[in-house]
Order: C-alpha cells, then structure tokens, then sequence
C-alpha cells in the first residue's frame, strides 16, 4: 500500500510545523514535557490560539492556575483569549464533597476519578477541537499511586480524542513516563545556564507517530509574543545545481594571487593577528559583489557599524551607497545573545532573500556564541556546507594570538573546513612594522604561493610584488637575502 500523509493542525509556532513537515497531526494525544519555567505555558496557549484563528473551539484545562492568572499571563505577551474556553481552579470545586475537607489536591481515587469525569463532560459540553491540560502533575498527585494515574489517564484518552479533537498535555519531563506510551507524539524542552549570558533554549521532537520528522536540538527563544523556534540546518534539504564561476575581489592582484578570482560557493577564511587587514581585505570582497549587483551580507561579532562604515570610508571605501541599494547588508552581533541554531536561522533567511555572499567577522565571535557547545567544528561544517549548496561565497574572518612570530587560536584548528585560506602577518623591516599577505590554501585550481606586502591607505588595498629577498617573513623577524639576478 502506498503510505498515507495524515491531515495536520498548525502548532501556532511556525518553527515546530516545519520540524514536523506541516504542523501536528489531527486528532492525536500530545505530550509536552519540560521543566518549570521552559515555556510549556506559553507553548499551549499558541497552539490554543492558533485554532481560534482557524475558527476551531479551544479549550484550556488549567488545573494550577485561576482564569483570570490565565489572562493576566497571556497579556504580558499582548494576546487576548477571546474565544478559548478555560477550565480553571474554580471550575474544579466540584470535587470538594459536601464536609469542605476535602481538596482538590486530595490524594484519593474517588477524587482523580471525579476529576478526570468533570473534565471529560466539559470537553463535550463546549464540543472543544483543541484542547490543552495544564499539567498533568496535579492529577497525578491527585491520583497517589501510580497504578490509578495510568488507569484514569486510559480511561479519559478515548474521551479525550472524540469528535476529531486534537489534545497537548503538559507535564514535567521528570514524571511523564507513563504518558510517553499513551501519546502519539512527545515533544520536550529544556534549558541550559551558561557561566555568562541568557539561558540556552532547546527543543526536540522525540516521538511521532507515522510521521517524519527532523530530529535533534532546535534553538528556540521565549520573546514578547511567543516561541520562536530554529530548526537547525539540514543540509540534503538545500542541494541546488548552479554552475560556478570565478568572482573578482576587486583587487587585480589578490585576483592573480588567488589564480582568477575567489571560487563562487567555496568558503574562505582570512586568518591573521589584531589589526592585520582581514576584516577590511573580507570587507572589500563583499563590497565588489556588491559593485556586480550582487547582494553580500556582513555579520559582524567584533565592531560597531559605524565603526565599520567610517574605517572603510578611510580607505577609499563607500559602503553607504550600497547600503542604500540594499545589495550589502551590514549586522552587529551580540555573541552572548545568540545561538547557533538562531543564526543559521538568520543567515538562512539572508540566502532565501538573495544574498550570494555571507561574511562571518569573525569566526571567534561566532564561536563563543556557541557556548559550551562541544560540537563546534561540526556546527561550523554544517552551516558552511549549506552555503556552498546553495553556491553563496563564504568569507570567515579568523582572529589570532600575537603580533609576531607564530599564532595559537582555536579558529586556526578549523581552517580545514575552509576551500581557501588566506594568512595575513606581521614583519618588521628597516625598523617599521609592515604587513604580508599569502595563499596558502586553495582546493579548486592553483594559485600563487609566493609571500606579498600589503599596504592599506586612503588609496584603498595596495598589492606589492612578492618579497623573494626575505626570509622568514612568517616569523615575523625576517631576515634579508638578496636575490642574485
């Protein structure tokens, strides 16, 4: 037989349809675990909300919570719950028998039994589609042993799932076992603390039914409005067949350095020390694209844009006019504020707007943006084979240690993940300290493997002839060696 794709409902989070290819299938048992304070709340009343947009009824089962806290709470994100029914504390005194000393915290089984009856008739009383029960701790303190919990909770799953309606219960990933075989779908959510910095948001599906969905880690936030979610890339998603071709740099002789030109698609990464021309020299290549009409977007981790826009102008550089085009695109970043999976998210966004080339200055800020992530090289080759699919240029700027002699920087173990590397050093010489460009790495075609002084000026990027009379120029201390005609 020929497999069935099952009709799906919008989550309300336009990030989690993605991951689960259209959203949540219909009329299911859904599970959503986490610990306080990961968003659960806030998770279930988008996926209400979202039905009221569809003109579904929605229902909210808050067994912690009064109504009114219930609005005060969606308020704070500027939405209103017109049109989804709640079921609060109020709602559920009917359990308290007639002598008033009785709770609806009691842990008794007449208790959850009343309790899971009360909600079962008001599901069918107000004919709900959607339905979310926040949480399932309460009936299961409620129910004491374990045995009664489950008992209840498969007595009230077919109730729950009458008249096509689609159910998310919440609970604490700590006590959702017995659920987890129950519900057709999982979905967990958690939360990391970094040393310095915001909280780390994740979310994972990690059970569906009949469904494809993309596994692992998915950054998300907690913003004024709701979830926001960032599928992490998946790059066999974004393979795309474009012949590519050799792009100038606008500088003629770093073009015949490079043998042509930079290679469209390819990654290259601009390794030197503090003040050593490689945000400038990453700069001026994505301004050239620019100048072909090409649209290039800078994300800068270290600098100000004015202090970008102002030192470029020093060196005979304009970049307020195709500003002003919007063929380049100029971005602070804020490492501590970001994730990966938020960036990915942002550069993704860029390349589906057009953007053909991406600058990531420098990749040691992005690298701490990641924060105890301890996949960092693997998060870096995604993010980068993604790009050269989708044939966008990538220039890495990478940040080294010292002035002179040799670097150590945790960016330089990972310029194999790069097709290209360009090192710019110091050297001294006649008691002046000058600057050196080099290949010396490109794995499409040659290129010239000589040692070169750069010069940057009001004139803009001067290339000088290579420096055969030197030795050890890398070094930094070269030592001079003419060169016998």
């Amino acid at each position: 037989m020929d497999p069935v794709s099952p009709s799906r409902i919008s989550t309300g989070i336009a990030g989690v349809d993605n991951l689960l290819a259209g959203g949540l299938p219909r009329r299911g048992l859904y599970l959503l675990e986490g610990a306080p304070g990961t968003g659960k709340t806030t998770f279930a009343l988008q996926f209400l909300l979202s039905g009221v947009a569809a003109n579904e009824r929605a229902l909210l089962v808050a067994l912690s919570e009064t109504a009114a806290e219930v609005r005060e709470f969606a308020e704070t994100h500027g939405w209103s719950l017109d049109g989804v029914e709640i079921m609060d504390l109020n709602d559920l005194q009917a359990v308290v028998d007639e002598t008033g000393r009785q709770t609806v915290f009691h842990h008794a089984e007449v208790e959850i039994t009343k309790l899971t009856n009360l909600i079962a008739e008001r599901i069918e009383k107000t004919k709900a589609v959607r339905v979310a029960i926040d949480s399932l701790a309460e009936l299961r303190h409620l129910a004491e042993e374990e045995s009664v919990y489950r008992l209840q909770m498969e007595t009230l799953k077919p109730i729950l799932l009458g008249n096509d309606r689609t159910i998310l219960m919440i609970d604490e990933a700590l006590h959702s076992g017995t659920i987890h075989t129950l519900a057709q779908g999982v979905i967990g959510i958690s939360y990391s603390v970094s040393e310095f910095g915001p909280y780390r948001r994740h979310l994972s599906i990690q059970k569906l039914r009949g469904v494809k969905f993309k596994e692992g880690l998915h950054d998300f936030e907690i913003l004024t409005g709701g979830i926001v979610v960032y599928p992490r890339l998946v790059t066999s998603e974004h393979r795309l067949n474009e012949t590519a071709e050799q792009i100038s740099s606008g500088i003629p002789a770093f073009d015949s350095i490079l043998g042509g030109g930079l290679d469209q698609g390819t990654s290259t990464i601009f390794m030197g020390p503090a003040g050593s021309g490689k945000s400038i020299l990453a700069t001026r290549v994505a301004l050239a694209a620019a100048e072909r009409g090409k649209k290039a977007t800078v994300y800068a981790f270290e600098e100000s844009l004015s202090t970008l826009i102002n030192r470029s102008a020093g060196l005979g550089m304009d970049l307020q006019t195709h500003l002003a085009s919007g063929d380049l695109a100029l971005r602070t970043i804020d490492p501590l504020e970001l994730t990966p999976g938020k960036f990915a998210d942002m550069v993704r966004t860029a390349v589906d707007n057009g953007t053909t080339m991406i600058v990531i200055d420098s990749l040691t800020g992005y690298i701490a943006s990641m924060g105890a992530a301890t996949d960092i090289a693997l998060q870096i080759r995604n993010l980068l084979s993604f790009l050269a699919q989708r044939n966008v240029t990538t220039l890495l700027v990478s940040v080294q240690h010292g002035l002179l002699g040799s670097a150590d920087e945790p960016s330089v173990a990972m310029s194999y993940l790069a097709d290209t590397v360009v090192l710019l050093r110091y050297y001294e010489h006649l008691g002046e300290v000058r600057r050196a460009l080099s290949v010396f790495k490109k794995r499409r075609g040659a290129h010239e493997r000589t040692i070169r002084d750069i010069e940057f000026s009001s004139k803009g990027i001067e290339i000088g002839p290579p420096l055969r009379q030197f030795r050890g120029i890398l070094t930094g201390v070269p030592e001079f060696q003419p060169v016998s005609e």
